[in-house]
């Protein structure tokens, strides 16, 4: 009977110490759910999760979510990957994708560029209507530095076609199209049988306006490309055109936009949730790009690993594979983005970056005395 009582007492004890094990091991199974959903965008066969922003203050009991000065200094981050003439390939780590949003659409279409604005068309005999042409020109991206010329005061009727050295750029096309005295009879080539018959935004000239010619130099402003075809023309049909370019933003005319391409992706997370070894490790690479995934050999035998998941297109091929599905988990990390800005040639795309972080944060501190006035009032 005494070893029965100390029996039950035993396991009694043993019950009641368990029960605070379980309950620990299940609250660190929940935290660490939590930590994937607040961090992480999972992709499923059939569907994306935690697509929202959910870390605002007070949305997960234990986690202080309140925004704090050193802590996103610490965790924020700028990572230039790759740069050339032309593009810019960098990361941009710790921030909110509507933060990451609006420095994309600042890009797009607030950052100011010069382009042409008024085309005076004085002869026209090619068979290019004068609008379409217009259109055609305007839309040549015009290498001239905008920080250095002011917005056009657009209530100043008496200058409408004037302009000033300040805040116009004058451009001129006067090319005319004639026969080639020394092509032979035999030709038929147009290249051969005439002059100037393909017009190129390389006959566009710079015009100087007032002391232009001394602050900017005798050819540093012109379209950005020479080899632009504007229009086709045959012997006794000729242009005689003068441009206006003034500053402006994409947000009023795409003729603006500094960028040709302005995008980001999150950066991919791919993990292994079992060694995956032989056929089916071929298999499993031959799902993703190439880079992703690499097979290394461990005694005789092939195993995948991942290598790279940055060049990862999430294309979920891998889910389409009931033998592989559930050896892989894919996801993509909430707050890095990989940023691709491929600019017009306008400006370098690193001083477009650049202008683009001066806009986001005058646009802040405009918001910011807003609302010092609003509490004044």
């Amino acid at each position: 009977m005494t070893d029965g009582c100390h029996e039950n007492k035993r396991t009694n004890e043993e019950e009641m110490w368990a029960e605070p094990r379980r309950l620990q091991v299940k609250m660190a199974a929940t935290m660490k759910n939590v930590e994937e959903i607040r961090t992480r965008v999972i992709l499923e066969e059939f569907g994306v999760k935690n697509v929202h922003t959910t870390d605002f203050p007070g949305n997960y009991s234990g986690y202080d979510d309140t925004w704090d000065m050193q802590k996103f200094q610490k965790k924020f981050s700028i990572d230039i990957v790759n740069l050339d003439e032309s593009s810019i390939e960098f990361d941009m780590v710790g921030i909110d994708a509507a933060i990451a949003n609006a420095f994309r659409r600042i890009l797009l279409a607030e950052v100011p560029t010069m382009a042409i604005e008024k085309v005076f068309i004085y002869n026209n005999t090619s068979i290019v209507q004068d609008e379409v042409l217009a259109h055609r020109l305007g839309l040549i991206p015009i290498k001239a530095d905008p920080r250095l010329f002011e917005y056009r005061n657009a209530g100043e009727e008496s200058s409408e076609e004037e302009g000033s050295e300040i805040d116009t750029i004058q451009l001129q096309l006067k090319i005319k199209c004639s026969r080639n005295p020394r092509a032979s009879k035999d030709d038929s080539d147009p290249r051969e049988l005439y002059l100037n018959h393909m017009v190129y935004s390389k006959d566009i000239k710079w015009v100087p306006i007032g002391n232009q010619a001394d602050v900017f130099g005798v050819s540093s402003i012109g379209p950005v490309h020479d080899d632009i075809l504007i229009a086709q023309l045959r012997p006794g049909q000729e242009l005689d055109i003068i441009m206006h370019c003034v500053k402006g933003i994409g947000k009023d005319h795409a003729k603006f936009s500094p960028v040709a391409t302005a995008s980001y992706r999150l950066l991919p997370e791919i993990t292994l949730l079992e060694p995956v070894e032989g056929e089916k490790a071929e298999r499993l690479k031959g799902c993703f790009s190439q880079g992703v995934i690499d097979l290394e050999d461990v005694n005789g035998t092939k195993v995948a690993k991942v290598v790279n998941s940055r060049l990862d297109t999430c294309s979920r091929e891998v889910l389409r594979h009931s033998d592989l599905k559930d050896v892989v988990k894919l996801g993509r990390v909430r707050d890095h983005f990989i940023y691709t800005v491929e600019s017009t040639g306008i400006l370098p795309p690193e001083i477009l970056v650049m202008e683009a972080i001066k806009v986001l944060m005058a646009k802040c501190k405009r918001f910011l005395n807003e609302l010092d006035s609003t509490d004044m009032d």
